[in-house]
């Protein structure tokens, strides 16, 4: 009994050194000793007697390893409940809080819904430093990282975001049920849009490989897209049919056209069929008709080379936007990464349609 009795009071003694209330703390020590003399109480007292708590006392923290550090003094960091001991600041739980808390992907990355691309990046770049569980290991970090990797990936892609903006997550068109299962598993704002990249490698691409971490997200999101495909509802065979109606019906079309719609007379490629070459007299397009045009074609051959070099610089303004397209992309991943040489190479692609189209407005 006095072996117990004294063991309580070195616990009650370690919680008044936790506290910083030092004499009290004492007092309990010298009772247990008298009681049941142990090494702990010992070391204790003799840690009090030698000023090893003088420090303690004012700040409300004690160096004792029986003793977890508080948090009640100065904001320090608390220490995670798992035996990794990592730490976070009161800061950190609080932007992970933020995030929770959020309804949309603006509101995730704390910008205005005209924000422009830029703005949406150098909001994600600060939340992402702030937010990766390789710094942050406050509760709930990796899935708050985890939502600005969704928001910047669907807010940056121009197609996504129009559908995001008209009709918001997906989650308001599945069942209620499937609904009110995943409600517990994720926060609003990381279901709907699934991206192609996980959180880990978005950081990477804005990043580069300056920042070391630990590529833990594979798994998560395996097992998020399957657990989307759970709460999908089974699509009916009069449900599939229309939706490949359309598709059926353009097969249709195009084969019909086939019979009623006669060969048209020119091309802009040469071929067996068009082999006589001909030049617009406005732009001097080439184009090629067939050996019988002069006798054939009754109509004025003004109109058919305006058609002409409609159609020559359709072609070009859509090989030109194919052009810029590619090589903006090229420039825009060799940004992201980092890479220099890239981002010379991607300067240096040609856009020939581009500039044939610009000297023909010459």
């Amino acid at each position: 009994m006095n072996k117990e009795a004294a063991e309580d009071c070195v616990e009650r003694a370690v919680k008044y050194l936790a506290e910083g209330k030092i004499e009290k703390a004492e007092k309990l020590l010298n009772k247990s000793i008298t009681l049941h003399r142990t090494e702990r109480a010992e070391e204790l007292l003799n840690k009090i007697k030698c000023g090893a708590y003088a420090e303690s006392a004012t700040s409300g923290n004690t160096s004792d390893d029986g003793v977890r550090q508080r948090t009640t003094a100065k904001g320090a960091a608390p220490k995670a409940e798992s035996g990794n001991e990592a730490e976070y600041t009161p800061e950190q739980l609080e932007a992970v809080k933020r995030i929770k808390k959020c309804k949309d992907y603006y509101e995730v990355l704390g910008v205005a819904k005209d924000a422009t691309d830029s703005d949406i990046k150098k909001a994600y770049k600060k939340l992402a430093l702030q937010l990766h569980p390789d710094k942050n290991h406050a509760p709930g970090a990796v899935e708050a990282f985890k939502a600005i990797g969704n928001a910047v990936a669907i807010l940056t892609d121009a197609e996504k975001r129009r559908s995001y903006d008209l009709y918001g997550s997906e989650e308001h068109h599945q069942p209620a049920t499937a609904r009110k299962a995943r409600y517990h598993h994720d926060y609003a704002y990381s279901r709907g849009f699934e991206t192609e990249f996980t959180a880990e490698e978005l950081f990477n691409m804005f990043f580069g490989a300056e920042i070391n971490t630990q590529h833990v997200y594979t798994r998560q999101r395996r097992f998020h897209r399957a657990e989307q495909q759970q709460y999908r509802e089974p699509q009916s065979g009069i449900a599939a049919f229309i939706n490949l109606l359309p598709i059926i019906l353009l097969i249709a079309l195009s084969m019909m056209s086939s019979f009623f719609i006669s060969d048209p007379i020119y091309s802009l490629t040469p071929s067996q069929k068009f082999s006589v070459a001909r030049k617009t007299n406005q732009l001097k397009i080439p184009y090629y008709v067939k050996d019988n045009f002069h006798s054939e074609y009754q109509g004025s051959v003004g109109r058919l080379e305006a058609s002409v070099e409609e159609e020559y610089l359709n072609n070009l303004k859509h090989s030109c936007y194919r052009e810029r397209n590619y090589k903006d992309t090229m420039l825009m991943k060799a940004r992201n990464f980092g890479d220099r040489e890239l981002y010379h190479k991607a300067q240096s692609i040609n856009t020939p349609s581009c500039d044939k189209l610009q000297s023909l407005h010459n």
